[in-house]
């Protein structure tokens, strides 16, 4: 089984998440997307709660099917979120499995200072999707995606913006379920 490990805040999961996630899979370099949303974010980052960060992502995952799952591994370890504990946990859950981790073009430069980077390069490879407007396009194994944001997604909630043609119409409903971002009726 070939996983592909897709981590992030996940606040909230958007239309390119979803591209990324279905490239993956359209393109046989994973035969399943694990989408793992951070349990708190390592540099300090205020997220929505976890568990509508987790309920965003299972809407936003259904599409695919069977071949996307959504981990509750990091909220399982605690504390904040280390892509190396995972790995480790995750290696220990599915024997057998290998592990792909799908990052954003924009975190290729960052992430030799990933605790635990040189482990983390021996047990996982990488799959970089391109983004619209990031550093370094050549360095991406997909196409560039639209240059959506989950920063830009919620300060347009905020100010009581669409954005629909954004985010999965399931994410959208908790959102609005929850009131999350500032979502006014």
């Amino acid at each position: 089984m070939r996983i592909a490990l897709f981590g992030g805040s996940f606040d909230p999961p958007h239309v390119a998440h979803q591209m990324a996630a279905l490239w993956a899979i359209a393109t046989a370099r994973a035969d399943r997307v694990l989408w793992v949303p951070c349990h708190r974010h390592a540099f300090g980052k205020q997220l929505a709660e976890f568990h509508d960060r987790f309920e965003m992502c299972v809407r936003a995952a259904a599409f695919l099917g069977e071949r996307g799952e959504v981990s509750r591994v990091e909220e399982q370890i605690g504390g904040e979120s280390r892509t190396l504990m995972t790995l480790l946990r995750l290696r220990e859950e599915r024997r057998g499995a290998s592990f792909t981790l799908l990052i954003g073009a924009d975190l290729v430069e960052e992430r030799t200072r990933w605790a635990g980077y040189d482990e983390i390069s021996r047990i996982a490879q990488f799959l970089v999707i391109g983004r619209q407007g990031a550093p370094r396009p050549g360095q991406a194994d997909s196409p560039p995606l639209p240059a959506v944001s989950s920063t830009s997604i919620r300060a347009r909630i905020s100010r009581g913006e669409d954005v629909s043609q954004l985010v999965p119409a399931a994410v959208l409903d908790h959102v609005r379920a929850r009131g999350l971002y500032g979502w006014r009726t």
